[in-house]
């Protein structure tokens, strides 16, 4: 395998390293949350759902019909609100199942992500670009991000983090569906399913035996090294850039148990932490 050493190109990388950072930014305090309610599956059930209103949203050219029923300004907002839409609503759905059902609320949210998977196959079986849109929308290739395209992204992150910090001790419920459909619909777009469901899971499990503030911190750097030596490894062997950072994700994870305040576990018969959104314990 021949290196291209002439690919570290920061004009290249720079934006899909950003792209990594703002997806990090709202996915680590989530992500440690995921686990401690025990719904590790759910991030994968909401962005196979906010897949799915993006292919529709194309389906149907809801892009053309704001164009010529709305505005001319309209173009491109399209797929954003079919998006976030499919996505809160899948939200609110699996808001009921908790309340009504929590027993079942993994196998729930198991099924709701498999009739999204197979609904995009449904949608884009007639579609001769449709594989490949499907491919696009599992595992983007971030290199293609163009600074202008994170603009938004950053904007509604930031309103996100802000809001998740305000509500701290009182973000649960559809309140926190919610919020977390918005946070994942924002990043499918960006990275793909594959890795945000990786940028939500591994850091926080990586750091499952640490507290506090060292936690969120250990996990920002797990997770930014990931990114990083993805983009990297994958620009110098010509290899796709969102499956191999899945694995730099999981390598950086493992390797962060060298570090003895990393790989601390937390006693056999410690509680659970509450079922809230929080960025210190």
């Amino acid at each position: 395998m021949t290196l291209n050493w002439d690919a570290l190109d920061v004009s290249i990388l720079g934006p899909a390293c950003l792209a990594g950072l703002i997806v990090l930014s709202t996915h680590v305090p989530l992500g440690k949350q995921v686990l401690s309610r025990g719904i590790i599956f759910i991030d994968l059930a909401i962005a196979q759902i906010a897949a799915l209103g993006v292919i529709l949203s194309q389906f149907f050219d809801v892009d053309a019909f704001l164009v010529q029923h709305v505005s001319a300004g309209m173009e491109g907002y399209g797929v954003q609100l079919v998006a976030i839409a499919a996505a809160l609503s899948g939200a609110g759905l699996l808001a009921f199942t908790d309340r009504r059902w929590p027993e079942f609320q993994e196998p729930l949210i198991g099924t709701l992500f498999v009739l999204a998977a197979t609904g995009c196959l449904l949608a884009v079986s007639h579609n001769p670009e449709g594989s490949e849109h499907l491919k696009s929308l599992l595992a983007a290739d971030i290199l293609f991000i163009e600074y202008k395209q994170l603009i938004p992204a950053a904007i509604l992150s930031a309103i996100l983090l802000v809001f998740m910090w305000l509500r701290r001790d009182r973000l649960a419920g559809l309140v926190f569906y919610s919020l977390f459909a918005v946070a994942i619909t924002v990043s499918v777009q960006l990275v793909g399913v594959y890795l945000v469901f990786a940028s939500l899971i591994m850091p926080a499990l990586a750091t499952a035996g640490m507290k506090g503030k060292q936690r969120l911190a250990a996990a920002y750097v797990i997770g930014a090294l990931g990114y990083v030596l993805g983009l990297a490894f994958s620009a110098v062997l010509d290899l796709p850039s969102g499956a191999l950072i899945v694995w730099t994700l999981a390598a950086c994870g493992l390797l962060a148990q060298l570090v003895p305040a990393v790989r601390r576990s937390h006693p056999a018969h410690e509680p659970v932490e509450p079922a809230v959104v929080a960025f210190v314990d």
